[in-house]
């Protein structure tokens, strides 16, 4: 027996240096092979893990309250349901119909008795359950929401989800209410992606979390007051897909299938979603994976475009500085346009796959969202200035004109982006396609883009009545047919190569793709060519420039040969200087 005792003490002893090794493991709760952790004797871990490395994982008394009579009541229910799910000709066999009818069924049965026996024992507030198929948290409230804006937090298998202590009474105070949140471990692989209705050929889809369940009572409401946030554990840990859908299991004539009506997806990090619900069902995470591979052409095409653009656009705006021979209103919009370009088109090379971290992500998307929305902005001024000159082709001083643009281009063409931007920004999700948001880019681009279509129709046909009679205006029509021929190239470089990105659908996708991106990665090249080397004026101002930068290299030289000569040299010195230059 002294034996005995020693070996035990010694036992103790290696138990407490191995805990003290490891001082990330929770309380009660030691460590095996410096590696993981596992809970005391008499106590279990939370997730149901017997070894686990996860820092928050909390271990509690398996002897508490939560395995009293409601405890095993709830243990026969997961035990059955395991049961069911080892009887393989049930869930698996059949027709596509059969297999979702009993899902749904086997689904809400769990639901309705989770909840009745939580509710039995009303004294038990928060029981948890588990075993390697299923795991259930419930809650019960009998204080009718103490506090007003309470919210609940129930955590299930690394999954949890947030509610509100108002949506579970349901504004019934009478008796006591009970929520129930569930997960199940292997259900996603018998109601997996291939029931999702809205799959895209293109995309293969697959589930990336547990199906979890949310369930009150005793009334069985499944539409809340506030949305239920959801967060999934990813079973697949940093996937690569990046089109992600939150999903619920919708009970339907046919069974029942995946549906994304009120679920929308709030956020995604490498291992975790996070999702939200104006109702309560089954949930899972849904992600795709594009047949549609990056072309690294397509990425080449991109640099060496937008590099050449970057150029063009800055020998556009130094031209448009300091050519006084053309500055005017349209050199103006001409000069704006194209620092809105150099500015966006520099910020997309510099910054577009900076997705880490958020916050610097979340700045650079707002910057290239206003940046591009002012360039289209300066491009509908642009179209609005073409139709009031061709309007008032017969006036001859343009003043008017001149002072309306001057009051309104730079309130609207910088004011009416940022107002955009900044209910994106305070809607808390840039261009997101679940909740819409994208159109806060392409509403305005399309409608733009329209509205200009509109006044270069109004320009030409202004025209064409004017040149039936030539006379005096000849010249000023000339001109004008000049402006009216750069604003609709300008037109065709900004608005038909977006509209090439709609079209980047069916067989024609990837010619779609690449005309998009080769037209739209040169605009700054060809507002170059368009707005100053094919102008008159312009190509007179550079060669004023090329001579007096030769008469200035010249005078340099003469400067210097006359220096090395010198006043006092004498004549066989100056032949020699002179022969030798």
């Amino acid at each position: 027996i002294p034996a005995l005792v020693f070996l035990l003490s010694l036992f103790g002893a290696v138990i407490q240096k191995t805990k003290a090794s490891c001082p990330q493991c929770p309380e009660n709760a030691s460590c095996v092979n410096n590696t993981y952790c596992t809970c005391d004797p008499g106590y279990t871990s939370g997730s149901g893990q017997k070894l686990f490395t996860f820092p928050l994982e909390i271990c509690k008394d398996a002897t508490s309250s939560e395995t009293t009579q409601g405890g095993k009541q709830l243990q026969k229910i997961v035990d059955n349901f395991e049961l069911l799910l080892t009887n393989q000709t049930l869930l698996r066999t059949g027709e596509r119909q059969e297999i979702s009818s009993r899902a749904t069924s086997i689904l809400q049965d769990v639901e309705s008795s989770v909840l009745e026996t939580a509710l039995r024992t009303p004294e038990q507030k928060v029981q948890k359950i588990q075993n390697s198929t299923v795991a259930v948290e419930t809650r019960v409230i009998t204080d009718n929401c103490s506090e007003e804006r309470q919210t609940f937090n129930l955590n299930v298998q690394m999954n949890s989800m947030d509610i509100r202590c108002r949506d579970i009474i349901q504004g019934d105070p009478q008796g006591p209410s009970a929520v129930a949140f569930i997960s199940y471990s292997s259900l996603g692989n018998i109601i997996n992606a291939t029931f999702f209705e809205e799959m895209n050929g293109k995309d293969r889809l697959y589930l990336n979390s547990q199906v979890v369940s949310a369930a009150i009572g005793p009334k069985r409401n499944v539409s809340l007051s506030t949305p239920v946030m959801l967060t999934f554990q990813h079973v697949k840990i940093n996937p690569r897909s990046k089109k992600v859908f939150c999903v619920y299991w919708e009970s339907t004539e046919q069974g029942g299938q995946w549906s994304r009506d009120g679920c929308f997806l709030i956020s995604m990090n490498k291992s975790h979603t996070t999702c939200n619900s104006t109702h309560l069902s089954s949930f899972a995470v849904l992600m795709a994976l594009t047949s549609q591979e990056e072309d690294p052409m397509l990425t080449v095409i991109t640099y060496v475009g937008l590099s050449l653009s970057l150029l063009c656009l800055l020998l556009a705006a130094l031209t448009f500085l300091l050519c006084k021979a053309i500055q005017n209103t349209s050199t103006s919009l001409h000069l704006q346009l194209s620092l809105c370009l150099f500015l966006a088109h520099l910020l997309f090379l510099m910054g577009i796959d900076q997705t880490e971290p958020k916050v610097l992500c979340a700045i650079i998307a707002g910057a290239l969202h206003y940046l591009y929305l002012a360039a289209f902005t300066w491009m509908l001024l642009e179209g609005l200035h073409l139709f009031l000159t061709a309007r008032n082709l017969t006036v001859a001083n343009y003043s008017s004109i001149n002072r309306l643009m001057k009051w309104v281009m730079f309130p609207v063409g910088y004011g009416c982006p940022a107002v955009i931007v900044a209910i994106s920004a305070a809607s808390r999700c840039w261009l997101h396609l679940d909740q819409g948001f994208i159109w806060g880019f392409l509403g305005p681009v399309c409608a733009i883009f329209s509205v200009n279509l509109i006044f270069f129709l109004l320009v030409f046909w202004i025209l064409k009545r004017k040149l039936s009679s030539l006379n005096s205006e000849v010249s000023t029509i000339q001109n004008t047919r000049m402006l009216t021929f750069k604003a609709t190239a300008q037109l065709f470089i900004l608005g038909c190569t977006w509209c090439l990105g709609f079209l980047q659908v069916g067989p024609a996708a990837r010619v779609m793709a690449y005309l998009f991106t080769i037209i739209n990665s040169l605009q700054g090249f060809f507002i170059f060519l368009v707005y100053c080397l094919l102008s008159q004026q312009v190509q007179k101002q550079y060669q004023k420039w090329f001579r007096e930068m030769i008469k200035s290299k010249s005078e340099s030289e003469t400067y210097t040969l006359s220096s090395k000569v010198g006043p006092d040299s004498k004549p066989s010195e100056v032949r020699q200087v002179k022969r030798k230059y």
